[in-house]
C-alpha cells in the first residue's frame, strides 16, 4: 500500500545492516508506508497480492500443522521442567535497535513499520497498532514481536527524534490509518496498544471514532501527567543549557529492570551462579550504555517538546474520556516512578464503562521491556483476544504455549506436591488402572463429576490431563469469573486469568453447544456453586438438578460421557465456619446478600437445594495434608443412541445413571483410600526422601 498524501506516514528507504551483524536492523529494514486514504479502494493488483499472500499462508499453515501434530504426539507438556523459556530479546538488543533506528531515521514525519521478527499470522488476524511512549521509537514491544506476530498483524508507530508533529496531528495521522483499515475490514477489530503518550492518542482516537471496533490496551497512561514528577522538569529544562544532562541520571533511575531484581529473577529461573553473573554483567553494561542512547533519544530540546506535548495530550484525553465506550484493558505498574499509574488506573477504571485493569505490583514504568511480563499472556488471560465483532470463547480461544503452561504448573506445584494426586481410569473392558489410559483420546468428551469445596480439585485435574494425555479440559465455569460489577465486592477478574488462559468458558447453552460441536473435552459440574460452597457435613454429597441438563445435547454430537468422583477435601481442611453460621451474623448476612446480588443468577427456575446459589466464603482450617483421589468411570457412549435420547424420558434415565456412577466413584475412593499406606503427607515425604522427590508415590492396590 502506498501513502496518498503529505500528511500520511511516509516510508523512505533505509540503509540495510552490515553483513555479520545478526541483531541490527531486524526492525529497521521493514519500514513501509501503510496508511491509505479513507476513500481509496483496493486495486485488483492489491486484491491479487492479498490472495497470493493468503495462499502462501495456507501452505505454510499446513506445513506447520503437520509439525504441530508431530509435537502433540510426543506431548510437549509431559515434563514442564524440561520446557525451555521463551527466547525474548534482551535489553542490550533493544538499546542497539534504538541506536540503529535513530541513525537511519533522524528526520522525516512519523511513519508506521512492521517488525521483521513478527511471526506468520493468519490473513484475517486482527490488526494491532502500537503507539509508543515519550521515546517515540516504536520499539516498545521489542520483546513481544515474535509472539504477538503469530496472532496479530502488527504495525508500530515511529516518531523520529527531531520530529515536532503536534499531539493533535499525531491523533489525526493515526486516525486516518484506523479509518482506512476499518473501511477495508469492517468486521475485524483493531487493537491499539498505547504506552503513556500512546495511550492518550488511543483514547482520543476512540472518542473520535465511536463507530470503529477498537480494543484499547493502555499501559501506564499519561492521563495522570498533571500529578506526575515529570511536570516539574519542564521549568528546569527551559533554563538548562544543552551541555548539561543531570536529568539523565534521574531518567535512568526510572527505567525498568534494576540489576538486583534481574538477579533475583535469574535465581528463580534456576540458573547456575556463573550464568547469573554472566547475564547480570551484560545487563549492567546495557544499563550503563543506556545513558548515551537516552541522551540521543531525548536531547534537551526534544525532551522539553515531548513533555509539553504530554501535558496537552493528557488534557485532551481527559476531556474526551466521557466519549470512550470501547473495550479497554488497563495495565498499570505498582512501582511506576514516572506516573501515579496505579491510582490513575483506578480512576480510569471507574470512568470507562467497558474497562478492566491489571496491576503489576513489582513493575516499573517501562512495563513492556520487563522480563516478567508477557503481553500475549495478559491479553489471553483477560479474554481480550477476538477475531470478530464479538468474543467467541470457543473459536477465539488460543491454548497456552508450553512456557505459559510451565509457569502455571510452577505456580501450582506446591498443590501437586502436598496432595500427591492419585488418578484412576476405566478401560473399555471395565478394568480400573492407575493413570488416565482409560480416557478417550478423540472428542467430543464430556466429563461430569463432583465439585470439591472451593474447587480444590481443579488444578491437579487440569494439569495432569495436559501432562499425561495432552488433553486440554475446557471447564464450563460460573459467569462470576468473566464479569464483575465496577464497584462490587467480588474478587478482581484478574484473579481468574489463569482459569481463562487454561480454557474456561462461561456456562451457557450456546457455549456448551460450541464446545461439543468442536469436539472439545468439556468439564461440567452439575452441582455448580451450591456444591462448591457446601455446608458442614455435606462433603461428597451431590446437589444436581432434578431434570437432565446435558444428556440430550451430548447425544446430539455423539459425545462420550465420563462420570468421575474425587475425594480428599476433608484430608486437607476442615470446614468450621459455613453458610449457616455466617447467616446468623447480621453484618455477614448483608455481605453475602450483596455478593449474591452482584453475580449472574443461574437456575432461577430450578427447584430444590441446587437453586440456592448464594455466594459466600467458607471458613476452613487447614490440616496436615492428606491426598487427593480421582476415579474416572467407564465412558458412556451416546453416538449410537442419538434418536433414542431425543426422548426426554430416555435422556433422564441416562442422566440418573450418570449421577449414580459419580456417587459410586466417590464411594469407591472413600473406601479404598483407607488402604493407602501413603495417604498421610509424612509417609509420602519419607518415601520421596528415599526414592527421589520426582518419584511417583504408590497407593492402594487395585
Amino acid at each position: 500500500m502506498a501513502a496518498t498524501g503529505p500528511s500520511l506516514f511516509v516510508a523512505s528507504p533505509l540503509v540495510t545492516s552490515t553483513a555479520g551483524n545478526s541483531v541490527r536492523n531486524r526492525c529497521l529494514s521493514s519500514f513501509r508506508a501503510m496508511a491509505v486514504s479513507a476513500d481509496q479502494k483496493s486495486s485488483p493488483a492489491t486484491v491479487a497480492t492479498r490472495s497470493t499472500e493468503k495462499g502462501r499462508w495456507l501452505e505454510e499453515k499446513n506445513r506447520k500443522g503437520r509439525k504441530e501434530e508431530e509435537e502433540l504426539t510426543s506431548n510437549i507438556y509431559s515434563n514442564p521442567q524440561e520446557i525451555t523459556d521463551e527466547n525474548g530479546n534482551t535489553l542490550r538488543e533493544y538499546f542497539q535497535e534504538c541506536k540503529d533506528l535513530m541513525i537511519q531515521s533522524k528526520a522525516g514525519p512519523p511513519r508506521l513499520f512492521t517488525p521483521l521478527e513478527c511471526g506468520s499470522h493468519a490473513p484475517d488476524s486482527p490488526l494491532l497498532l502500537f503507539l509508543p511512549g515519550i521515546d517515540g521509537m516504536g520499539l516498545g514491544l521489542f520483546k513481544h514481536h515474535h509472539k504477538l506476530g503469530k496472532i496479530f498483524e502488527i504495525w508500530c508507530l515511529h516518531i523520529p527524534v527531531t520530529d515536532k508533529t503536534s499531539f493533535t496531528d499525531l491523533v489525526k495521522l493515526v486516525e486516518r490509518t484506523v479509518r482506512s483499515e476499518y473501511k477495508r475490514s469492517p468486521d475485524r477489530p483493531i487493537y491499539i496498544v498505547g504506552e503513556s503518550l500512546g495511550a492518550c492518542i488511543a483514547l482520543d482516537i476512540a472518542a473520535r471514532n465511536p463507530d470503529v471496533d477498537l480494543v484499547l490496551i493502555l499501559a501506564n497512561p499519561a492521563t495522570s501527567f498533571s500529578r506526575s514528577q515529570l511536570q516539574s522538569l519542564i521549568p528546569v529544562l527551559q533554563v538548562m543549557p544543552d551541555q548539561l544532562s543531570l536529568y539523565f541520571s534521574y531518567m535512568l533511575n526510572l527505567a525498568s529492570g534494576d540489576p538486583l531484581r534481574m538477579a533475583i529473577e535469574n535465581v528463580a529461573k534456576g540458573l547456575m551462579p556463573h550464568q547469573i553473573v554472566g547475564e547480570l554483567t551484560q545487563d549492567l553494561v546495557a544499563m550503563s550504555s543506556y545513558l548515551c542512547v537516552l541522551a540521543d533519544m531525548l536531547p534537551r530540546e526534544t525532551l522539553l517538546w515531548k513533555l509539553q506535548m504530554l501535558k496537552s495530550a493528557s488534557s485532551s484525553a481527559n476531556s474526551h474520556l466521557h466519549a470512550v465506550k470501547n473495550q479497554a484493558l488497563l495495565l498499570c505498574s505498582g512501582k511506576d516512578q514516572l506516573f501515579p499509574s496505579e491510582e490513575e488506573a483506578q480512576r480510569l477504571y471507574r470512568m470507562l464503562p467497558k474497562c478492566e485493569k491489571r496491576v503489576l505490583e513489582e513493575s516499573g514504568h517501562f512495563l513492556f521491556l520487563e522480563d516478567g511480563f508477557d503481553l500475549v499472556t495478559a491479553i489471553k488471560g483477560a479474554s481480550f483476544y477476538r477475531q470478530g465483532k464479538y468474543l467467541d470463547y470457543v473459536s477465539d480461544y488460543i491454548p497456552p504455549t508450553p512456557y505459559e503452561f510451565k509457569k502455571i504448573y510452577e505456580s501450582n506445584r506446591w498443590v501437586l506436591a502436598v496432595t500427591s494426586p492419585v488418578m484412576l481410569s476405566t478401560l473399555e473392558d471395565g478394568k480400573v488402572v492407575r493413570g488416565l489410559a482409560g480416557i478417550p483420546s478423540e472428542g467430543p468428551v464430556l466429563y461430569v463429576g463432583y465439585h470439591m469445596l472451593l474447587g480444590f480439585e481443579l488444578a491437579p485435574l487440569v494439569l495432569q490431563f495436559l501432562m499425561e494425555r495432552n488433553i486440554l479440559l475446557r471447564g464450563i465455569a460460573h459467569p462470576m469469573m468473566f464479569t464483575r460489577a465496577k464497584e462490587g465486592r467480588m474478587l478482581d477478574l484478574g484473579s481468574f486469568d489463569t482459569y481463562r488462559l487454561m480454557g474456561a468458558v462461561p456456562v451457557s447453552g450456546s457455549n456448551f453447544y460450541k464446545l461439543l460441536s468442536s469436539k472439545s473435552h468439556a468439564l461440567l459440574y452439575p452441582g455448580g456453586v451450591r456444591e462448591a460452597l457446601h455446608r458442614k457435613g455435606e462433603e461428597y454429597k451431590l446437589f444436581w438438578p432434578e431434570q437432565s441438563e446435558f444428556v440430550r445435547m451430548a447425544s446430539r454430537f455423539g459425545a462420550k460421557i465420563v462420570p468421575f468422583g474425587v475425594v480428599g477435601e476433608d484430608d486437607v481442611g476442615e470446614l468450621v465456619f459455613d453458610y449457616n453460621d455466617q447467616m446468623q451474623i447480621p453484618s455477614l448476612r448483608t455481605f453475602i446478600k450483596e455478593l449474591t446480588e452482584e453475580v449472574v443468577h443461574l437456575r432461577i427456575d430450578a427447584s430444590g437445594e441446587v437453586s440456592n446459589q448464594d455466594v459466600y466464603l467458607p471458613g476452613v482450617v487447614p490440616k496436615l495434608p492428606g491426598r487427593f483421589y480421582y476415579y474416572f468411570g467407564k465412558p458412556i457412549e451416546t453416538k449410537e443412541r442419538k434418536e433414542e435420547l431425543r426422548n426426554r424420558e430416555r435422556a433422564h434415565e441416562v442422566y440418573l445413571h450418570v449421577k449414580t456412577e459419580v456417587e459410586k466413584c466417590i464411594a469407591y475412593l472413600k473406601e479404598k483410600r483407607e488402604e493407602d499406606p501413603y495417604r498421610n503427607l509424612m509417609t509420602r515425604l519419607v518415601y520421596q526422601a528415599t526414592h527421589g522427590f520426582e518419584a511417583q508415590v504408590p497407593t492402594f492396590e487395585l
